[in-house]
C-alpha cells in the first residue's frame, strides 16, 4: 500500500510529541515571522502543546494511541517542509501555502493559518488515522479511537476561537467592503468541520487500504481537492500593508 504523502525527510522525524514540539519550535526559528509556513506552525505548535498537556493530565482514554498518531501527523507536516527546503516537490495539498508563503505583504497570517490546516488536516489527518490503526493493529471502528479523536477536536476549537479573535481587531481595520469579503473567504473555514470530513476520508481509505490501486487513486484525488481549497484560502483580498 502507497500513502505517496511527500518525499523522504532530510532530516530524521521525530518519535515523540515532546520532540515534534521542539522541531516546530526550530522551524519557528529559523523562518521570518511573516512566511506563511511560519504563520501556520505557530498555530499547530500551540495546539500540539495543548495536546501532550492532556496527554499527561490523562484526558484520552488510549492516550499512547492519540501521542503515537500525533507523531506519525506531524511527520507528514515535516515532510513537506523539508521536501520545500530541498527544492523538491512537495504533495499537492500543500503546494499552495508552499508556493504563497512569501506573499505576506498580499496575504493575512490567519489565511496562511488556515491554508495549512485545510492541508495538514483535510489531507494528512485521515492518512495518519489509517497509519496509526494499522501500525497499532486497531481500526478506526474500535474503541475509543473516534471517543479520542473527538476529544482532539475539543482542544482544537479552543486554539480556531483564540486564533479567529486575535485577528478581529485587525479586520475591523479594513474598510467595511474588505472586511467582509476576508470574513467571507474564511467563514466556511471549520477545524471542526475539516476534523469531520477527515474522519469520513479515514473511514473510507480504511477500507481502501487492502486495494492499492483504489487507494492510491483516492490519495491523489484526496491531495488534488484538498490543494484547491488552498488556493482559495490564499486569495488575495486586501493586503495587510493596507490596514
Amino acid at each position: 500500500m502507497s500513502t505517496e504523502p511527500a518525499p523522504a525527510p532530510l532530516t530524521a522525524l521525530p518519535e515523540s510529541v515532546d520532540e515534534v514540539i521542539q522541531r516546530m519550535k526550530r522551524i519557528d526559528a529559523e523562518l521570518p515571522a511573516t512566511d506563511g509556513v511560519a504563520c501556520f506552525n505557530r498555530m499547530y505548535l500551540t495546539v500540539t502543546e495543548l495536546v501532550a498537556a492532556k496527554l499527561t493530565e490523562g484526558f484520552f482514554q488510549d492516550g499512547a494511541f492519540i501521542e503515537r498518531m500525533d507523531v506519525i501527523f506531524a511527520g507528514l507536516y515535516f515532510r513537506n517542509v523539508d521536501a520545500a527546503a530541498a527544492g523538491r516537490p512537495v504533495n499537492p495539498a500543500w503546494e499552495p501555502l508552499i508556493a504563497d508563503r512569501g506573499k505576506g505583504d498580499r496575504l493575512w497570517p490567519i489565511q496562511f493559518a488556515m491554508a495549512g490546516m485545510n492541508a495538514h488536516i483535510n489531507h494528512d489527518l485521515a492518512l495518519a488515522v489509517v497509519l496509526t490503526c494499522q501500525e497499532r493493529r486497531t481500526s478506526p471502528d474500535a474503541a475509543p479511537v473516534h471517543a479520542d479523536y473527538q476529544k482532539v477536536d475539543q482542544l482544537l476549537a479552543q486554539v480556531e476561537v483564540q486564533v479567529r479573535e486575535e485577528f478581529e481587531p485587525e479586520r475591523l481595520r479594513l474598510a467595511t467592503a474588505d472586511a467582509q469579503a476576508l470574513e467571507h473567504l474564511l467563514s466556511d473555514c471549520t477545524i471542526d468541520g475539516a476534523r469531520d470530513a477527515a474522519w469520513l476520508s479515514a473511514q473510507s481509505l480504511w477500507v481502501e487500504r487492502e486495494l492499492p490501486f483504489a487507494f492510491d487513486l483516492s490519495c491523489d484525488a484526496l491531495a488534488r481537492t484538498v490543494g484547491v481549497a488552498g488556493h482559495l484560502l490564499l486569495t488575495p483580498v486586501a493586503p495587510p500593508s493596507a490596514r
